[in-house]
């Protein structure tokens, strides 16, 4: 087993921390975005749009107050309501580009999951933005915890 000097550990956990940080950051601008896109241009939540809410925005305190308390395991914590989020944002892309049918979609009241209410340059979507969002947070989460245990 190789013997690390303590810079070099320091080092390992700096990274760590980057990278919980980022995560931290991803959530943060994610919310704010949510909020925005709902509350500001008045575009409505579908269903699925409301599920990853509900695993986006605790993120946000999670992350944060593990990192401000040093709390090595808060990725314990985050990383399972961000893998829900993905899983959740990965069958909200599956509907919304017509792999799945549309007939699948739990979106029976209020608007479709499958409506088109952004297309920047015409393939960024609200719903690729989640996933975005989770992938990354969740990559974040991943990668802080391996460099925590080098």
């Amino acid at each position: 087993m190789e013997k690390r000097t303590p810079i070099e550990n320091r080092q390992s956990s700096e990274s760590g921390d980057y990278l919980a940080y980022l995560a931290w950051i991803i959530a943060l601008v994610a919310t704010v975005g949510s909020l925005f896109f709902s509350e500001v241009m008045d575009l409505p939540p579908c269903v699925l749009c409301w599920y990853q809410r509900i695993a986006m925005y605790p993120l946000v305190v999670v992350i944060g107050v593990g990192i401000l308390t040093n709390d090595a395991r808060m990725r314990n914590y985050a990383l399972p309501v961000c893998l829900i989020g993905l899983a959740i944002s990965i069958y909200h892309n599956l509907l919304y580009y017509g792999i799945l049918p549309e007939s699948i979609a739990p979106c029976v009241e209020g608007i479709s999951c499958t409506s088109r209410q952004i297309e920047w340059l015409g393939f960024i979507t609200i719903p690729l933005m989640a996933l975005t969002a989770f992938g990354g947070a969740a990559l974040c989460l991943i990668l802080s915890g391996k460099s925590k245990r080098k």
